[in-house]
């Protein structure tokens, strides 16, 4: 271990090394902030937290606004992944005993060896995922059946495939992609900890709500914790309640929002044979094909879209390829927080794991990557049975239009749905493929985007948006200071479009 004099010493070296031997300005900022980002790969997170801290209390007056916030940013990102790697090995074997029926340490030190595991070495010790031990029930079907307690999927597996079937068959009857509605009130919660704020400072926070589809739409504000500052209009990106409210004596703060709406189960009959040409200078077709920092056409993407799409020319037919192989080659894992991960499609073709939307980002990825204009979607998932978080994506094909595509379910019903049969997960796989059940609340078009009014601070999360984002007049309020919940009921008398 070394001491705070050898870690301040070395620091002051790195330092005065740079400063000396290159020209002042945005190249000396960029020096030091690259030395910053390979000790945080080498793991040494307190060096280079205090490297950027040092430039900044030296340096402010050279730096631009950018260049502050940009260093700003990475000693929040790393305290982030502090909090992601929260578990020692102590700490890991502990939850194992208590969920694997018979784990010894010697299966312990074994899968370590063999890289089971996300984790890292932070400053001298080695951290893991707080999500460790579930990651290995995804990753592992030989230790996923020793689970403690098992889990049955199977009513909630029956459910999802005769819903898929039922939305099929009203469609084919119907002659529409939009059918069966569904009304839901939906309640979101979220609770801020006690001493987190002091006590009557005003708290500001976003929570998601429905933006307005196709297939999602009616809308209607039933209560609220306190008046709305800011509603979203109903076609924005990123569709959110805005208010503001005094922390309470205790330091904390409690925000609701109730609200109702409608959803359509979608399937589209799909054939490659009407797909028409883009025009590639449509505003769709040039906004939705660019890459962005999540999505980078890198040579690993490259390659791999070679192999999936072949010589395939038709759009639909190269989505569904992409699609398919993703279903195949892809595992789910719980993921750490996005704004920690620089390239998130790419940390997902790398890992060949991800969580829903780290699997929507790639398959958004390699569609941009071949001329196919493709979207998020995100916001929550509720099927009976199962609610959570959650992201899929949206595709754009002529003359059908925006479609939806949901990777997450090509992965959950290709490789996890055990209790149904072959034919019974291609079904499932297939539907989602152009097809979405009701159980969906949607906040989120696209993915980066900027809320109404903007965040003084830095977000939770800067890709989605589904907890809900909260800041004081000082400092952003991280999710590891708050919790969130939905509840959700079905109404009756649903009514048509």
């Amino acid at each position: 271990m070394r001491s705070k004099y050898a870690i301040g010493t070395a620091i002051a070296i790195l330092l005065s090394t740079l400063l000396i031997y290159v020209p002042t300005g945005a190249f000396a900022q960029n020096r030091i902030y690259s030395a910053a980002m390979r000790l945080e790969d080498r793991g040494k997170f307190a060096e280079a937290a205090a490297l950027l801290k040092k430039a900044l209390e030296g340096s402010a007056a050279r730096l631009s606004p950018r260049q502050k916030e940009q260093f700003l940013f990475q000693i929040e990102r790393m305290r982030r992944i502090r909090i992601d790697y929260s578990l020692t090995s102590d700490e890991l074997f502990s939850q194992l005993q208590k969920g694997i029926r018979d784990v010894t340490l010697k299966e312990f030190h074994r899968w370590m060896r063999e890289g089971k595991f996300d984790s890292r070495v932070i400053d001298d010790t080695l951290r893991f995922v707080s999500a460790s031990r579930s990651n290995l029930f995804f990753r592992y079907p030989e230790i996923a059946v020793r689970r403690i307690p098992p889990v049955d999927q199977r009513a909630h597996n029956l459910y999802t495939l005769n819903n898929c079937i039922s939305i099929e068959r009203a469609s084919d009857s119907l002659h529409t992609p939009y059918v069966l509605p569904k009304r839901f009130e939906m309640k979101m919660a979220i609770n801020v900890d006690s001493g987190t704020v002091r006590p009557g400072n005003t708290v500001r926070a976003w929570l998601p709500i429905p933006r307005r589809f196709p297939y999602q739409l009616g809308f209607n504000l039933v209560r609220s914790s306190s008046k709305p500052v800011a509603i979203a209009p109903e076609n924005s990106p990123i569709r959110s309640v805005y208010m503001e409210q005094p922390a309470d004596s205790d330091g904390g703060a409690r925000f609701f929002v109730d609200y109702t709406y409608q959803t359509y189960g979608v399937h589209f009959t799909l054939d490659p044979r009407r797909v028409a040409t883009y025009n590639r200078s449509d505003s769709i077709y040039v906004k939705f094909t660019k890459q962005t920092p999540n999505m980078v056409f890198t040579g690993k993407i490259r390659k791999l879209s070679q192999e999936i799409v072949g010589k395939a020319t038709n759009p639909l037919t190269k989505a569904k390829r992409i699609y398919d192989w993703i279903a195949h080659n892809i595992q789910y894992s719980f993921a750490r927080e996005y704004s920690t991960i620089n390239n998130i499609s790419g940390y997902c073709l790398d890992k060949r794991y991800g969580d829903c939307g780290q699997e929507a980002m790639l398959f958004i990825t390699l569609c941009r990557y071949n001329g196919i204009p493709a979207r998020w979607q995100s916001g929550w998932y509720f099927m009976p049975g199962g609610k959570d978080i959650h992201d899929w994506t949206e595709i754009y094909i002529l003359p059908y239009g925006w479609v939806p595509v949901d990777p997450y379910m090509g992965i959950l019903s290709t490789q996890y749905m055990t209790t149904l049969t072959s034919s019974e997960r291609k079904e499932v796989r297939d539907f989602y493929f152009g097809g979405l059940d009701q159980y969906r609340m949607s906040a989120n078009s696209d993915n980066n985007q900027q809320l109404v009014p903007p965040k003084k601070y830095f977000r939770s999360d800067n890709v989605d948006f589904q907890r809900g984002e909260l800041e004081t007049a000082t400092h952003n309020i991280y999710f590891n200071r708050f919790d969130y919940s939905l509840t959700v009921d079905e109404l009756t008398g649903n009514g048509g479009r």
